[in-house]
């Protein structure tokens, strides 16, 4: 590799102080990243208790409902894309372009693949988080706003979203989690050996 090719490198063909510090920062989170993959059930509770702590914070201010009703939005749209399939039923009813979910009894199984996985829905709901709190320490983002209409219009929106997502679900007959493939039990061994 030429001199001033990666991105950290500066234009004199140095590695850029800043740039390198953004990239083992980049590094470190993702091996951070990497290594919680598997635990769903601390990451979701870290995600609570994050959650948790916001709704303290803008309950003990008074304040930044503007900030919540935003994130509270943010996080509907993400569970939508989860409870959704990633191959839209409806657009594959006339041709049969790419994989399609199970229709009848007999057909094949094939697992439900959402069009957002649970660990990016996890991500983005933490981050989502993170800055919502971020911004309640500006009081620019505190915006003066009569809370209970917000409520009421994101259980309006929420009630709307849900009743049309539950329709496509019974229309395409899909349930968005699936537990594994079926597996047949065959007959019961006796521990008795056949003689020749």
């Amino acid at each position: 590799m030429s001199e001033g090719d990666s991105a950290g490198e500066s234009i004199h063909g140095k590695a850029s102080t800043i740039g390198s510090f953004f990239t083992g920062l980049g590094q470190v989170y993702q091996s951070w990243l990497d290594k919680s993959t598997p635990f769903s059930t601390a990451r979701w509770g870290t995600t609570l208790l994050l959650t948790a702590i916001y709704m303290l914070r803008v309950y003990l201010l008074q304040g930044w409902y503007i900030v919540t009703y935003a994130l509270g939005i943010y996080h509907l749209n993400l569970f939508i894309a989860f409870l959704s399939p990633k191959v839209d039923p409806s657009l594959l009813e006339d041709g049969d372009e790419g994989p399609a979910l199970p229709t009848k009894q007999n057909e094949e199984f094939r697992p439900f693949i959402r069009r957002l996985p649970e660990f990016k829905f996890w991500h983005s709901a933490t981050k989502g988080i993170v800055i919502a709190m971020i911004c309640t320490f500006f009081e620019a983002f505190n915006v003066p706003v009569f809370w209970p209409i917000l409520v009421m219009y994101f259980i309006m929106l929420f009630c709307i979203t849900m009743k049309r997502q539950i329709k496509h679900m019974i229309k395409y007959r899909y349930i968005p989690f699936t537990h594994g493939k079926r597996t047949y039990r065959g007959k019961e061994d006796t521990g008795k050996t056949f003689a020749s």
